[in-house]
């Protein structure tokens, strides 16, 4: 296929824009528009925490948008950081967003892409204006709280009493598409709620449906079978090479695994678009296994892993050597003193001053006490039909009595010496005159009701610590603190997994010998 859009056909153009893409929706516009134009597209990002490898998904995309001679724009989403939960406190918006800028830039520099054919916005250039202002109170007059709180239920965590601020983010984003005077938007498959809800809404205010563009959701590197007593175990853009080796080591990469392998999708989605015609992926090789060995298909590399041809040892030591080579031009641009100020002033470090909790601090998971717990006696509420009174062995001294509201959902006899995982310090509450010291965390979902109790590993011992993998160092605290709205602000990042484990932000919920908790069944399901 040619390099050059000027000589690339409709058909060459729309192959390019949807290679690797797991869905397109508005297939036909597409092609039409590339057959009397370019395409106009955009790719948001929300500046809250710090951009790692994983971004290097979207950004080699991006390289064959404009390979296709796409106009892309890239928008620094600083207002939707701040919305989704305040994950990006008001007074850092600007920092955050210069660091999201200086990073980006560097990752497609280091990819070789042009900076020269795109174009940076940041969202409050022009969302904060009297006409965006005015749609969005428009669009307000016309969305169910349903539809913002189900558009959002991927993107923006859902909890039973949101605030107002999460549930208008699904709207910006689809009026993003229309001041931004783009075709598409290019986004993850977790997006695509959003994508159908501005294809729904927008019209309503006179405007055009756009093309909507879908990434995969690729596995993470550090998948869920990682050691779990390795903090901090996601591959930062400024990670040494010695680091990248010790975490790449450790990530999950099964022999013969083709599906749920973080590795495996790094070459295909990241280096095999980004090798020059006729390059392929070079495996290291000892002389004693026949030496180096080169794949120029991706399709043959993953046949021959499949096959157990290749060792997962060596697939790891190849893409250490291409993902360093990635890095290098990242970590020298940052030896700036001026970037490393700007990384300071963004991510501050959390404060250390016993008691307090400055405003511009991210709340931690490792704040909550989460144990493994056994229901030892079960009954129903004497005043309450849908709730259940359980007495609940956490490893204490007695039972603690937790109240439930899983009648229409599981039997008391289920329930009976059933291991379930209990949120342990909340502050104790009373429900319908009993007081309960404690939460059974289970997934659940609003629409169609459904929920299921969270089960620890087999294992798993009354009283056992859960914890978030990546944030095992920290201390719970005795009491979270209601007033500071603690447990809300981390459960809306709680939720299950493609195949049912339990996570907060992708991070599993591991007990100490590094079992997993999972739902039997619910598969993306917020865990409440």
């Amino acid at each position: 296929m040619s390099a050059d859009p000027v000589s690339m056909t409709p058909d060459e153009k729309y192959e390019m824009i949807t290679r690797n893409l797991q869905e397109v929706l508005g297939e036909d516009k597409l092609k039409s528009i590339l057959k009397e134009r370019d395409l106009k597209i955009y790719w948001g990002t929300a500046t809250t925490g710090k951009p790692h490898v994983a971004y290097f998904v979207p950004m080699s995309k991006i390289a064959d948008f404009l390979r296709a001679g796409c106009e892309v724009i890239i928008l620094f989403a600083d207002l939707h950081a701040y919305l989704d939960n305040m994950k990006a406190p008001w007074e850092l918006l600007a920092l955050r967003v210069d660091y999201y800028e200086s990073s980006i830039k560097a990752m497609l520099e280091s990819i070789g892409v042009p900076l020269e054919k795109l174009k940076f916005v940041r969202g409050t250039d022009y969302e904060l204006s009297k006409e965006y202002t005015l749609d969005v109170y428009r669009l307000s007059s016309v969305i169910t709280e349903h539809d913002a709180k189900k558009a959002g239920a991927e993107v923006v965590k859902q909890v039973d009493h949101p605030l107002l601020s999460g549930l208008l983010y699904p709207g910006l984003q689809a009026l993003d598409e229309e001041y931004l005077k783009v075709d598409a938007q290019f986004g993850g498959a977790d997006q695509r709620k959003i994508f159908t809800f501005a294809e729904k809404y927008l019209p309503q205010l006179g405007y055009q449906k756009r093309v909507h563009l879908m990434n995969p959701m690729v596995p993470g590197l550090t998948g869920g079978k990682m050691s779990s007593s390795e903090e901090d175990s996601k591959i930062d853009l400024l990670d040494s090479a010695a680091n990248v080796k010790k975490k790449l080591k450790k990530a999950f990469c099964e022999p013969g695994n083709i599906t749920d392998n973080g590795v495996l999708s790094f070459v295909k989605h990241v280096l095999y678009p980004l090798f020059p015609q006729g390059a392929g992926f070079e495996l290291p090789r000892s002389a004693e296994y026949g030496g180096n060995i080169t794949f120029f298909k991706y399709a043959e590399l993953e046949d021959a892993f499949a096959k157990q041809e290749v060792h997962p040892g060596d697939l790891k030591a190849g893409v250490e050597k291409y993902m360093n080579k990635l890095l290098d031009p990242i970590r020298k641009k940052f030896e700036e003193s001026k970037l490393k100020s700007l990384i300071a002033k963004a991510y501050p470090a959390p404060s250390k001053t016993k008691n307090s909790a400055p405003a511009d601090e991210e709340i931690s998971p490792s704040r909550l006490d989460i144990r493994v717990g056994k229901i030892v006696e079960v009954s129903k509420h004497p005043d309450a039909d849908a709730l259940y009174v359980e007495k609940i062995d956490l490893g204490e001294a007695a039972p603690r009595t937790v109240v439930s509201g899983l009648v229409n959902f599981i039997s008391a006899e289920k329930l009976q010496n059933l291991l379930v995982v209990v949120l342990c310090n909340l502050k104790p509450a009373k429900m319908r005159g009993i007081e309960s010291h404690g939460m059974v965390l289970c997934a659940s979902v609003d629409d169609p009701k459904q929920v299921e109790v969270l089960i620890p590993p087999a294992d798993a011992v009354p009283g056992e610590r859960v914890v978030i993998e990546n944030f095992e160092s920290g201390s719970p605290d005795e009491v979270l603190n209601p007033k500071k709205k603690v447990w809300e602000k981390l459960q809306v990042n709680l939720k299950t997994s493609s195949e049912c484990i339990a996570q907060w932000q992708g991070n599993n919920l591991l007990t100490k010998s590094g079992g997993t908790v999972r739902s039997s069944t619910m598969k993306g399901a917020p865990i409440k």
